[in-house]
């Protein structure tokens, strides 16, 4: 890509990290077990409702089994990244996909993110905030080390890129 070339939107290189299918499936578990468990423990409590929160309880957990077989996979299929000295590339989603560009010259801030459950995995997120109505760009499920790295490479190219990110 050359000075002055439009940024084309296209899929980008780079697959997540593999262990961010353990957390979105550990993300999952835990929501899992409150949907149920709440819906469950009303179940048990009152006995009055039990004529329509037998089906809902049968349907919470249906669904909660699937997310937790299919969404993890699905996800590391479509999740990418790549970063250029023009711009942040980034698919992301499982039921809808998004595909975004930040140009580097809209890039104001650049963090990194770990949660309990990524810091056990040891995995990161990398927070690109632009000047955007869209708002942040975020690269999840990389490993700590390339999302320190990420956040550094991009952060250099950012104050060396002119511009006011605006």
């Amino acid at each position: 890509m050359g000075e002055g070339e439009p940024i084309l939107l296209r899929t980008p290189q780079h697959r997540v990290e593999r262990r961010a299918v353990a957390w979105w499936r550990l993300r999952a578990l835990l929501l899992a077990l409150v949907a149920t468990g709440g819906v469950g423990a009303v179940y048990g409590l009152v006995p009055s409702a039990r004529g329509w929160l037998g089906p809902l309880l049968v349907v919470v957990a249906v669904l909660s089994i699937a997310q937790l077989l299919i969404m993890p996979r699905w996800r590391y299929a479509v999740h990418r990244w790549e970063t250029s000295d023009q711009a942040v590339f980034v698919a992301t989603g499982w039921v809808v996909r998004y595909w975004r560009v930040a140009p580097i010259s809209r890039i104001q801030t650049v963090d990194t993110k770990r949660g309990p459950l990524e810091q056990m995995l040891g995995l990161a997120t990398v927070a690109v905030t632009t000047a955007s109505a869209r708002g942040t760009v975020y690269i999840v499920g990389l490993d700590e080390e390339v999302a320190r790295r990420t956040a550094e490479e991009l952060s250099t190219i950012t104050q060396a890129t002119p511009g006011d990110a605006t």
